[in-house]
């Protein structure tokens, strides 16, 4: 856990202050709405449906249980009794009164939380792989890096009014579970010919109204150089970027324009005047970021555990979730767990009051006083004893937080859509619940196998909807709220030699009541067709296309038979 040193301690209470003052000027009719409005969302205040949202800032989506428990009292002192934690690792609160919130950020920096920089026109949190700094294929500890870039990123002038919103995603593992490729900016660690480590350098993606997947601009980036290319990239694009048009002001659009060889050789011409200058990084600064964070106290212990191994022989329950929520850690002796907050009937990614203080509990129990959010919305604990699991999966379980459904069809992503925020065109919490409930059968779901379905209330897509296997889009017809599905869609995995794919439309629109059956036919037509049960869903999309999807749902035909002819056609 990074624990704060004094200047960090003091930005954040200066900006408590200054926001109250901020906050009081405008309810006292001295500030204006548009004035207060760049202020608020520096602050992560946004004015949404029915009242304001208040995002938190979770850098890099790591939690200590004292914070998770300050949360708690937030939620239900100054909320409704719960949160939404999001695809950015932050959590959002829907329900706060405007002249509560200087209140509700002076209770966040009393233990070292803030809001800066959760939206704006500036770096947004720095997002990373949620097993960071346990993972067995790590190459390094992406949480020093996320640090490191959080530091040169908060209050940054010369970056403080940029023509958008900027993502950055660390990874820092051979594996990609940061979804790097479709991010303003993705980090991913590799290591050179002799072994020096570094960061592949990933620009211009991203999803929303245009999703693009980024380009790879550099292959090699030797880490003490990460600030100075930072800085280039970004006045490059701050240069160049369009702020005429709000929805062609993404650096995607610039890379896009100008064509990655053109945009690669302008921040190569940049750098040049700031490689090896003052942002230059040294091992000493490294170091120093390094101490601030406090590490587990293994054990040493053995790595199995031989009541684990029974338990698992003689209760199917508790082996069907340490299939899929316990993870592989790299010391010998201990696993990192995913709490899945994807329980049928409760909204994805929400957690209420009193399970946060639970969490807490079991975090100062089982993690060291440690978890993690994930980008799919579930809680991490990543450093439980081999020989605590079966304790910790009971207690979760009466919690609601084991379902085992991680990487499965009902682990799904999905935004707060038009429930709460006013941009959305469809509600999604309440198809994601009848999706869940369609589907609330985990022989079928272990049946079908791994499958990622994501869902956005609009074009913003936070639901991640054109990298999900099948994404779901709330569109509006004429005032009504209708669904495209796409198909095909993959967060990619640079790492294993994996590209990003974006999800192609199946075809016209769905009405609500109609999607969990689109759902149920596009199942069965990848379990006609795969060829055998370890065959992927995205696997066989990619190997058939969509043709034979769109037949399942749309057409009247023998769908055997149609399978079995083009058998026969290919053989």
């Amino acid at each position: 856990m990074y624990i704060y040193d004094e200047i960090d301690q003091r930005l954040v209470d200066e900006r408590v202050r200054q926001f109250r003052d901020q906050t009081r000027r405008f309810l006292a009719g001295k500030l204006s709405e548009d004035d207060f409005r760049q202020l608020r969302l520096r602050n992560g205040l946004y004015i949404q449906k029915h009242a304001p949202m208040l995002r938190i800032a979770i850098p890099y989506g790591l939690l200590a249980s004292r914070q998770l428990r300050v949360l708690a009292h937030i939620a239900r002192t100054y909320d409704r009794g719960y949160g939404h934690f999001s695809t950015r690792q932050n959590i959002q609160f829907n329900w706060p009164k405007l002249e509560d919130v200087p209140e509700i950020l002076a209770e966040l920096a009393t233990v070292q939380m803030h809001a800066i920089q959760t939206s704006g026109n500036c770096v947004r949190n720095i997002t990373t792989d949620h097993f960071a700094g346990v993972a067995r294929d790590e190459i390094v500890d992406s949480l020093v890096w996320c640090e490191v870039i959080r530091q040169w990123s908060t209050f940054n002038p010369e970056f403080s009014y940029l023509p958008r919103k900027f993502k950055i995603a660390v990874n820092g593992s051979q594996a990609d579970r940061a979804a790097t490729q479709v991010h303003d900016i993705g980090l991913h660690a590799v290591r050179d010919a002799n072994g020096e480590a570094g960061f592949r350098v990933l620009v211009g993606g991203g999803l929303g109204r245009t999703p693009i997947i980024g380009h790879v601009i550099r292959e090699f980036l030797p880490w003490p150089h990460l600030l100075t290319y930072l800085d280039a990239i970004l006045r490059v694009y701050n240069r160049y970027g369009r702020r005429d048009n709000i929805h062609k002001a993404r650096i995607k659009f610039l890379v896009k324009e100008r064509g990655p060889e053109r945009f690669r050789g302008e921040v190569e011409a940049e750098w040049a005047h700031l490689k090896d200058g003052p942002a230059t990084l040294i091992p000493e600064e490294i170091a120093r970021i390094e101490t601030r964070f406090t590490r587990p106290s293994y054990a040493r212990l053995p790595a199995t555990d031989l009541g684990v191994e029974a338990a698992l022989a003689a209760d199917r329950a508790f082996a069907n979730w340490h299939r899929r929520n316990v993870h592989p850690h790299k010391v010998p002796g201990y696993a990192a767990v995913t709490l899945s907050l994807k329980k049928t009937g409760a909204p994805p990614g929400d957690v209420t009051a009193e399970q946060m203080d639970r969490i807490a509990d079991l975090a100062d129990r089982y993690s060291f006083g440690e978890l993690r959010v994930s980008h799919e919305q579930n809680l991490i604990l990543a450093d439980v004893r081999l020989s605590d699991l079966r304790a910790l999966w009971q207690e979760a379980r009466g919690l609601g937080l084991a379902t085992p459904n991680v990487g499965l069809l009902t682990n799904i992503i999905c935004c707060p859509g038009g429930d709460f925020c006013s941009l959305a065109n469809a509600v999604s919490i309440p198809v994601a619940e009848a999706i869940q409930r369609r589907f609330d059968d985990l022989d079928y779901l272990y049946d079908i196998g791994e499958l990622d379905l994501n869902i956005s209330g609009c074009m913003n897509a936070c639901g991640h909807h054109h990298v999900g296997h099948i994404g779901i889009l709330g569109v509006d017809k004429n005032g009504e709220e209708w669904y495209q599905i796409e198909v095909g869609g993959n967060q990619g995995d640079l790492g294993t030699g994996v590209g990003a794919a974006l999800g192609k439309v199946i075809g016209p629109s769905f009405a609500r009541d109609d999607v969990p059956d689109v759902i149920e036919r596009l199942i069965e037509c990848y379990i006609e067709y795969r060829d055998s049960e370890h065959e992927r869903f995205i696997d066989v999309v990619h190997r058939v296309a969509i043709e034979p999807f769109k037949e399942y749902v749309y057409g009247n035909v023998d769908h055997r038979a149609s399978y079995r002819r083009r058998q026969v056609a290919t053989a």
